[in-house]
């Protein structure tokens, strides 16, 4: 099937120029039963993207209109039948040649459609269905078109058949120099040069339909829409500041992965895989201004799995290396002869504890407690924040030496705290807090009963650089898939390339932490 469609492609982009995304995404749209927006300019070859679309299927008929504020429904949906209403009292219309006989639809200027137009063609849109008097005709139409050089103006009730459009795709003029020579100089190709050879039948397009139902939507992919759903209720626009939340309703999602089962069946696969939830980007905005942030929001979906992978590691290792500077600032302080704390309890690997009559689940790092001066009149208080644990809301953590103002390093509210320290207690604001003491000479290395699960901090570090190493392959692999994607525009396969960036820059930093933890380096 995929090569099918990619030769399907190539004869309808014969004398077409950057109309790639157009030209694809009206086929995936057309095998999937949705249709389809171009938004742009006069003259960039919206409707010719129609007229091909026709020749993707075999004797397909085509009907386009160009709308305004005065077209009627006779001239859409056929004019009244005279015959039947003389002699059955029936008011139906003639409808051959008209919208409800054919398969691709082009109807330009949409919104500029009355409302009983446009009130028709929500269930012709939705339901392949047309009310002809007192019958309901079942319409053969594989796909409708809508064009336009503007969006729906808000208040005028064109929100319903605006949601109908699921795909939604910029059309701009050709951008290319060499391209557009080509174009100007080039003749109309001719009726014989636009056919295809490989066309679907009604009846293939029928057995796509129901191929197409069996394709199985996998869990991980459900869950990246989940993240995406949650991502659309605050979104930041480029360049302002302003959030946006953008409604996407029920019946819109799910036509949207009857878009991606589409796209798996015709990549030749079972199942829906992450790189074809790009398409949702042609899908989601409603103002071009949108289009940016949402392919962002799409691109961190699908790297999630692995972006979770990494944090995970990241974490494990951030727990190693501090494990590290607990131990090596113990030996440097034995080294200098400096026995002061040694008979001070160490919790979880690397805090000190605060005597719980003092203050309840409180912990200070053991470097920064090690590191802070005894307090005399000649060394004042230093600074430093207390927080709430993110992973473990029960405990108060202390550090000293930090910058009160960078928030961003713990993500929870810092409360600004003066410390210093004498033989035996820790003072925060002048309050006496003495620490938590074992018997010297006894293992003075315990869990304070707080520690959160998933800290590995007994795994083997030399684990982590197999890790990140499978982790990085499986992350290419996924975006290896992307190149080779059949219906996403050059626009949005660049912004999850840059997402792919991000994750290759934080990939080579995680290899230098570990690379640190293992090798000392």
């Amino acid at each position: 099937m995929k090569s099918r469609i990619i030769s399907i492609l190539n004869e309808l982009k014969l004398g077409v120029y950057e109309k790639d995304a157009e030209l694809s995404l009206s086929l995936l749209a057309a095998l999937a039963g949705q249709s389809i927006l171009l938004l742009g300019p006069p003259g960039v070859a919206k409707s010719m993207v129609a007229r091909r679309l026709k020749h993707a299927f075999c004797d397909a008929r085509s009907f386009e209109y160009l709308m305004s504020r005065f077209s009627t429904p006779d001239e859409i949906f056929g004019p009244v039948s005279i015959s039947r209403l003389k002699e059955a009292d029936c008011y139906e219309r003639a409808t051959e040649g008209y919208l409800p006989s054919a398969d691709v639809v082009f109807l330009d200027e949409i919104w500029k459609a009355g409302p009983a137009i446009q009130n028709t063609l929500l269930t012709v849109i939705n339901e392949k269905t047309y009310l002809n008097g007192a019958t309901q005709m079942h319409l053969p139409l594989k796909l409708l078109i809508a064009a336009s050089n503007e969006l729906p103006t808000e208040g005028e009730g064109l929100e319903a058949i605006f949601d109908r459009f699921i795909v939604r795709v910029l059309s701009k003029p050709i951008s290319s120099e060499t391209a557009f020579y080509e174009m100007v100089k080039g003749a109309k190709p001719t009726e014989a040069q636009q056919s295809v050879t490989q066309a679907f039948s009604a009846e293939e397009y029928q057995s796509v339909q129901k191929e197409i139902d069996e394709v199985d939507v996998p869990m991980k992919v459900l869950l990246a829409i989940t993240r995406i759903r949650k991502e659309l209720k605050d979104v930041k626009l480029p360049n302002q500041d302003v959030h946006r939340e953008i409604y996407v309703s029920d019946r819109r999602w799910k036509n949207i992965v009857r878009l991606l089962k589409t796209s798996a069946f015709l990549h030749d696969r079972k199942e829906v895989i992450l790189a074809d939830l790009q398409i949702a980007v042609h899908c989601l905005w409603s103002e071009p201004d949108e289009i940016v942030p949402i392919g962002e929001i799409v691109a961190r979906a699908i790297f999630s799995e692995y972006l979770d992978r990494l944090a995970a590691v990241q974490k494990a290792v951030s727990f190693g290396m501090n494990v590290r500077r607990v131990r090596e600032s113990l030996e440097r302080a034995h080294e200098r002869g400096d026995h002061r704390d040694d008979d001070l309890i160490i919790f979880d690997h690397f805090y000190y504890g605060v005597d719980e009559k003092a203050s309840p689940n409180t912990y200070i790092w053991v470097t920064d407690f090690r590191s802070m001066p005894t307090h005399t009149q000649n060394e004042p208080a230093v600074r430093g924040v207390m927080y709430q644990d993110p992973n473990c809301l029960k405990r108060k953590i202390v550090r000293a030496f930090t910058n009160p103002d960078n928030i961003g390093e713990y993500g929870v509210e810092l409360t600004r705290v003066n410390l210093y320290r004498d033989s035996s207690a820790l003072y925060i604001n002048g309050v006496r807090c003495p620490m938590r003491r074992g018997l010297r000479g006894s293992v003075l290395e315990q869990a304070s009963g707080l520690e959160p699960a998933g800290k590995r901090g007994n795994a083997n570090p030399e684990q982590y650089e197999t890790e990140v190493d499978s982790l990085f392959q499986e992350a290419v692999m996924l975006s290896n898939s992307f190149k080779s994607h059949l219906f996403v525009s050059e626009a949005v396969t660049k912004l999850v390339a840059g997402q792919m960036d991000i994750f290759k820059r934080q990939i080579a930093l995680l290899r230098a932490d570990v690379r640190k933890l293992v090798y000392d380096e």
